[in-house]
């Protein structure tokens, strides 16, 4: 009877103790995490060239971090990789410039990123003369 009893009070002490350890892993957890809300991000800076992987740095108060991030490639440098915008269809081609006009509405700005609230984007018009299918 006593061997149970020690077995009992074994599992017990076990579980208590099992249980204590998973406690201090939550609380390092949340430690890891900031309380601060006012965050400033900068622009991302990609690790080489103009494209690709990079970083952005932000901070608060006296804190601060790294995250990482991505630039397309094709990403219009113009304005900036943080501004994301709705552009309407192209415009008819100008005969005097020779280019077409569109216009984007700024639809989301991301990581605080200061952005215009409408670009303006030109390209060349197209040399080729397109046939209507018959």
């Amino acid at each position: 009877m006593h061997v149970r009893a020690f077995l009992l009070l074994l599992a017990l002490i076990l579980l208590a103790a099992t249980a204590e350890a998973g406690k201090n892993k939550k609380e390092k957890v949340k430690k890891d995490i900031s309380e601060c809300e006012d965050w400033h991000w900068g622009p991302c800076v990609p690790n080489s060239k103009d494209c690709g992987l990079g970083y952005r740095e932000g901070t608060c108060k006296d804190e601060s971090k790294k995250l990482k991030c991505k630039i397309p490639c094709n990403w219009k440098k113009k304005f900036g990789a943080d501004c994301k915008y709705k552009f309407e269809s192209w415009g008819g081609c100008s005969s005097q410039t020779g280019v077409k006009t569109r216009s984007g509405i700024l639809k989301k700005a991301l990581y605080n990123a200061q952005c215009e609230e409408i670009v303006y984007v030109t390209k060349p018009c197209s040399s080729k003369i397109k046939s209507k299918p018959k």
